[in-house]
């Protein structure tokens, strides 16, 4: 799994390129390469999972005009090994 962090401002250009960024994590997530995504309780930032590769997530996020989009900033895109959730086996 791939985990993208987000770091927000209070441009509100953020906010009109926000519907359109959320129809396509929906589209993501109806695929399977999107496990799950949401602003932090402060709206500060936020967090997506991706079930993708890396070359994949690199994709997605050059073909979505937010990530660029004034206001967001791309702060973390890091691999993640999970020992616990969905699909995973139970390791020692």
């Amino acid at each position: 799994m791939i985990c993208v962090e987000l770091s927000f401002t209070d441009d509100p250009r953020r906010l009109e390129a926000r519907p359109a960024h959320r129809e396509r994590l929906h589209a993501l997530y109806s695929a399977g390469e999107v496990l799950a995504s949401g602003p932090w309780a402060d709206d500060s930032g936020a967090l997506l999972v991706f079930t993708a590769d890396r070359a994949r997530v690199e994709q997605i996020l050059a073909e979505d005009p937010y990530y660029t989009t004034p206001g967001v900033e791309v702060t973390s895109v890091r691999e993640w090994s999970p020992v616990v959730g969905p699909d995973q086996p139970v390791r020692p």
